[in-house]
């Protein structure tokens, strides 16, 4: 089930037009006037109805029930938007199905799984890792409701055809990733309430468990790049007035429900199923770690720092039911074009995903164990970034030129004899098993 959203220009009240539907459930985000400068934007709901704006006219393609694919994202974009939603409008045209990539396609060969999903698309206009409840007053300069809009949506689409869906899945990447962990449960305590109790809430979470670990480098706080994860958390949630699940909540002392931003903290508390996808060395938990790849060869402390990173991430993996985690050094994957190259163990992502939904069909059908033969616990085991062989292409950022895992290796510095004796081996044979991707 796919539903993009292409809109027409804000009406009169304010409330978004896609033909004869008004998306008030934007009315949250609408009424708050301000945002925080974004660095990134959108949500996605996948829906009843495909809707594409063409010129001045909108495409209606009635698909049919399927499942509700709810997804949240974060596209990259460089403009103060303030809520400007006719700017917004017109950025969205460009996310039509012809425009869509990895799990955003329509076409079955690059999302072979989802190609023919609904998928309803939300601006991230609150800046809050969808958890803020805050609304501007006299005290308050901006609003962060990233949460209510999440709700207001839920409540707008069961009109449209989700009270009669099966399944709902609420994905998203980077900071939607997040967003996933903080609000499945909480959408389908909602649905619940609302009289809907067969409808199958899940979460796919792309690229947004990140760590609470301990920078490498520590500078002060000044801004969303200086600051600490845990810092950079502690001070948002207060800003937002954050909203964590309840059941996570209560694990931790009143004051610390930061910790629930934090994939391996909330994941055991999560009564929803979740697939969680993640690079094992991602850009954005480096980069808030202050360790900047500028091209320029990489110190040794940098490098034990990379990859004491990659087995800190295993390790918060190894609990977690169905998990995708390529040792790549990469952000995002499931709107890539790429995303169904990245193997691990010889399974794709979009295999595992299917395997995923499967297995979770044929438990509620007859509580049976996982599927044999179609795994979804899938976490690479080489230590070094980049040495799974199926990772995505890495440019030297000052020539352009495409490097193989070894020129990648090299160019960060990597010492092929001191390596090699950390694993025991001949540095030729190393070079070998890389090179084979072994």
């Amino acid at each position: 089930m796919r539903l993009d959203v292409g809109l027409s220009p804000v009406d009169g009240t304010g409330l978004w037009n896609s033909g004869q539907y008004a998306f008030s459930a934007l009315k949250a985000c609408t009424y708050s006037q301000t945002c925080w400068d974004l660095q990134s934007c959108g949500l996605v709901f996948w829906f009843l109805k495909r809707l594409c704006v063409s010129g001045s006219r909108v495409r209606r393609t009635v698909l049919g029930p399927r499942p509700l694919l709810v997804r949240t994202d974060a596209i990259p974009c460089t403009l103060h938007w303030g809520c400007v939603f006719t700017v917004i409008c017109t950025f969205l045209v460009s996310l039509c199905p012809s425009a869509g990539t990895g799990i955003l396609s329509s076409q079955p060969e690059e999302n072979p799984h989802w190609w023919n999903a609904n998928m309803v698309f939300i601006p991230y206009c609150s800046s809050d890792v969808w958890s803020g409840a805050s609304s501007k007053s006299e005290k308050n300069e901006y609003a962060f409701m990233g949460a209510l809009i999440i709700q207001e949506v839920i409540k707008e689409l069961v009109g449209k055809g989700l009270s009669t869906a099966k399944v709902l899945l609420l994905a998203g990447s980077s900071a939607g990733g997040t967003g996933v962990l903080l609000n499945v449960d909480r959408v389908a305590e909602q649905l619940e309430e609302m009289g809907y109790q067969g409808i199958q809430v899940r979460g796919l979470a792309d690229s947004g468990w990140f760590l609470d670990n301990k920078q490498y480098r520590r500078t002060d706080c000044i801004d969303t790049i200086t600051c600490a994860p845990t810092e950079a958390i502690r001070r948002g949630i207060r800003y937002w007035n954050g909203i964590v699940p309840e059941r996570c909540k209560l694990q931790f002392k009143e004051g610390e429900e930061w910790n629930c931003f934090f994939g391996y903290k909330i994941y055991p508390t999560l009564r929803c199923p979740v697939f969680v996808v993640q690079w094992l060395f991602d850009e954005a938990q480096l980069t808030v770690d202050n360790v900047h790849l500028t091209g320029q060869p990489v110190q040794e402390g940098q490098w034990l720092y990379i990859q004491n990173l990659g087995r800190e991430l295993r390790n918060t993996l190894k609990d977690v039911t169905a998990s995708f985690a390529p040792a790549c050094l990469s952000h995002e994957i499931i709107t890539r074009n790429h995303w169904t190259d990245i193997q691990v163990k010889g399974t794709s992502l979009p295999r595992a995903l299917h395997c995923w939904d499967r297995s979770l069909h044929e438990s509620n059908k007859n509580g049976k164990a996982p599927l044999k033969g179609c795994p979804i616990h899938l976490i690479d085991s080489c230590p070094w970034p980049h040495c799974n062989p199926s990772c995505p292409t890495i440019r030297d950022q000052f020539t352009g030129q495409e490097m193989n895992v070894i020129q990648f290796l090299m160019h960060m510095g990597f010492d092929v004899q001191k390596m090699a004796q950390q694993q025991g081996l001949e540095p030729g044979k190393l070079l070998g098993m890389l090179s084979s991707g072994n």
